[in-house]
């Protein structure tokens, strides 16, 4: 019995003393690794600057199968965020100054240690020179971790490692992986939905595309209305010369609702059309190419655009469905005049609503759509 108490006091006095090597250690860390991606700065900036994309490269998520994730309202830009759970441990970043281009500056939770993390992003030959660096305290838990593990710098170095290594394969694999596929002539089935307009230079279309597709999704969430179908946009008027277009992005409503006086979104009906379908199925970064197949697909087979309607962009599977952008699919639709001899396809899911006014090639008219519902009780997104 006496050497099973001695033991167990030894044990004690190990615990003991590890737990006050650790306590007293230097808890600050300053951690920074560098890679090159093969991708442009453009690219690569704004593929790190959407925290939804950070399932596809961060390495503590990738190695964590059953981690559960919860984003803001914005995961995007300045403001964005988000946070994650596993095992009863948790953590969290929020962006909170961002240069477009060039650095993302965040402050992010991890195991209980605080941290300021700073992204550069520079053009060099090959691609883009990025580097990630985190700056902070550690909590006791990784403390621990830290000891057992070699220390701080390369705890989270190996994490940084790995999470830039996987960034430049997804964004090597994942951009350059899509298929293009002209549908022909279908007739599509429109109804209500929910929208925000901007006017945009059409260079910042996928980055405002972003913060407002979030924050509608958040209206909805927060309003507890069901959404009846999939994201889509339309554009109004597309003035490639001057780099400008007037765009709505839009959730389907099941029936007609009611939104407040003065509030940012509004409520807009859109009539069945005749258009040209293309599926791109990929990262946006192709959409041009997938316009420019449908615009020709119109000019080989001497259709006419509807100078009525907006060109819709529907999004039936998207960054909320899958993480990775190889799989994202994209519809096009351009409303055309109809002819007789024409065979069409009727499209009839109510995921994919439909416009009253089509885009042209250069520079659009206005879309004519019914007019908003009476805004009666006070909702913002």
């Amino acid at each position: 019995m006496r050497i099973v108490k001695y033991i167990f006091l030894l044990l004690l006095l190990a615990v003991f003393a590890t737990s006050v090597y650790v306590a007293t250690q230097k808890g600050d860390f300053d951690v920074s690794r560098t890679a090159i991606i093969k991708s442009p700065r453009t690219i690569v900036f704004n593929y790190v600057n959407d925290y939804r994309n950070w399932e596809t490269f961060a390495s503590w998520e990738n190695e964590n199968p059953g981690i559960q994730f919860d984003y803001g309202r914005d995961t995007s830009g300045k403001g964005g965020s988000y946070s994650w759970t596993f095992d009863g441990e948790g953590g969290g970043s929020k962006t909170v100054m961002v240069r477009e281009n060039e650095s993302i500056s965040q402050k992010m939770n991890f195991k209980g240690s605080a941290a300021n993390v700073q992204w550069t992003f520079k053009d060099t030959v090959g691609g883009t020179k990025v580097t990630w660096r985190s700056k902070g305290q550690m909590g006791f838990n990784f403390k621990i971790n830290s000891v057992f593990q070699g220390g701080p710098d390369r705890v989270i170095g190996n994490m940084f490692e790995k999470s830039l290594a996987n960034l430049d394969k997804t964004l090597d694999y994942e951009l350059k992986t899509y298929n293009i596929k002209v549908n022909g002539i279908v007739q599509k089935i429109g109804g209500y939905y929910l929208k925000q307009t901007i006017t945009s230079k059409i260079s910042d279309v996928p980055k405002n595309l972003r913060i407002m597709m979030s924050r509608l999704v958040h209206f909805f969430a927060k309003n507890k209305i069901v959404m009846n179908g999939k994201p889509f946009v339309l554009y109004h008027t597309y003035d490639s010369a001057k780099g400008i277009t007037r765009m709505s992005v839009c959730i389907p409503l099941k029936e007609e609702i009611f939104v407040s006086e003065g509030s940012d979104v509004s409520v807009g009906k859109l009539s069945s059309f005749t258009a040209v379908k293309t599926t791109l199925k990929g990262d946006y970064s192709h959409l041009k190419s997938a316009w420019d197949k449908t615009f020709a697909y119109i000019d080989t087979n001497h259709l006419t655009q509807s100078p009525d309607g907006a060109s819709l962009e529907l999004y039936s599977k998207s960054i909320r469905e899958v993480a990775y952008p190889s799989q994202w699919v994209t519809e096009i639709y351009i409303p055309i005049q109809p002819k007789v001899s024409a065979p069409t396809r009727i499209e009839t899911s109510q995921s994919e609503p439909k416009p009253q006014a089509s885009t042209p090639k250069t520079a659009a008219t206005p879309a004519t759509e019914s007019p908003a519902a009476k805004p009666v009780e006070t909702a913002t997104p």
